[in-house]
């Protein structure tokens, strides 16, 4: 038996500083034993709950199930113990597998050599057992991903249930330069504990995350819906019939999205073009309004939640001085969203001052590369 079979649980990789939204996020889908931990979630489930938290976490990057624990402090040891795991047993000739690998305070430090050994092992495996043929590997769409995390000389080998990041959600096939990542849009809606009831409006939409991931959320949408790949069809014990049951039953909980209760717009018609094709692809998606417009020539928002990821660096438009923007928004927001709500994320903290508006709290969220902040807005 594997490691994730004999209780060792489950390992959700998720951003820092959203752990615990995570956690909250997991016991709500029916995971046990809920820990967060820096970057992560610790989790125990059943199968079901597994294809779950894959199917439907708004929030989490991907989710590992754990094959084998072991010490290693060099490449032969760390070769030796992939080997006790039967790889045959797993997949098939016939399918794709990468391996990828990171360390941490461990004498095996160089993160691409652990996966090429991790990767040898396992092809000299089946090379050996089917006469010298082995699987291919492929590193961009493979059928099975592994995942090796080497910290203070332990070894842990995973299984990458999620099949890829789960912030892909299928949706944004066209963006803008620097968009917004799909986990971090959702986290900005439950840290403004927007519940689909109150109306929302992105001013400065770009390819259209925020308002994406809203109608996931006010449609109670499967953020996983879109998508054809899943690492957990994977696992040597999975259960075919139990995962068309779990997303039936998910698929069914989905609601109605009243057209104008999620709305967005933006300067640039290409990326409003954008937004409209991207959502469209979510179900009922197509009813969502966005139309072309400079946020200063908005009628006023009152009364609603303001949400926006506003340009900057290369999302700007060229010359423009992103001080004298920042406080041409703030004032947008002062006088036409009395009565609203504003959680705007901005790229550069440095930024938050040129607002000119006391924040409610600011809360330090990566975008990627970028240590952005997210501020809290009440515009009485």
């Amino acid at each position: 038996m594997f490691d994730y079979q004999q209780g060792a649980g489950f390992f959700a990789q998720i951003a820092g500083g959203l752990e615990k939204l995570g956690a909250a996020e997991f016991r709500e889908l029916g995971a046990k034993n809920v820990r967060d931990v820096p970057r992560g979630i610790r989790f125990e489930a059943d199968r079901e709950t597994l294809y779950r938290v894959n199917y439907r976490s708004r929030l989490a990057t991907k989710i590992l199930a754990p094959l084998k624990k072991f010490p290693a402090k060099t490449p032969e040891e760390l070769y030796l113990g992939a080997k006790q795991i039967d790889w045959t047993r797993i997949f098939r000739m016939d399918q794709t597998f990468a391996v990828f690998a990171n360390t941490s305070r461990s004498q095996i430090d160089h993160s691409q050599y652990a996966s090429l050994k991790v990767k040898d092992c396992i092809a000299d495996m089946f090379r050996k057992r089917y006469k010298g043929k082995r699987p291919n590997v492929d590193p961009r769409e493979p059928d099975l991903t592994i995942n090796v995390h080497i910290y203070d000389d332990e070894v842990t080998i995973s299984i990458d249930t999620s099949g890829g990041s789960l912030h892909r959600r299928g949706y944004r096939q066209e963006g803008v330069e620097a968009p917004m990542q799909e986990t971090l849009a959702a986290a900005i809606l439950d840290l403004a504990e927007w519940d689909g009831r109150r109306p929302l409006y992105d001013p400065m939409c770009g390819s259209g995350t925020l308002l994406g991931e809203a109608w996931l959320k006010a449609g109670n949408i499967p953020a996983g819906i879109l998508r054809k790949h899943w690492g957990c069809q994977m696992l040597p014990d999975h259960d075919r019939r139990l995962w068309v049951k779990m997303k039936f039953e998910e698929d069914n909980r989905i609601k109605v999205v009243r057209g104008g209760q999620i709305r967005g717009s933006d300067i640039d018609p290409k990326a409003v073009k954008m937004t409209r094709r991207n959502v469209a692809r979510i179900p009922g998606g197509d009813e969502l309004r966005v139309k072309t417009a400079d946020f200063r020539d908005l009628d006023p928002l009152e009364d609603r939640l303001i949400v926006c990821n506003p340009p900057y660096g290369i999302r700007l438009k060229k010359g423009e001085d992103m001080a004298a923007f920042m406080g041409e928004f703030g004032d947008f927001l002062k006088q036409k969203c009395t009565g609203s709500d504003a959680f705007i994320y901005v790229g550069d903290p440095e930024l938050v001052k040129e607002v000119g508006l006391k924040a409610a709290w600011k809360k330090p969220l990566r975008n990627g590369g970028l240590d952005g902040r997210l501020v809290k807005y009440e515009l009485y």
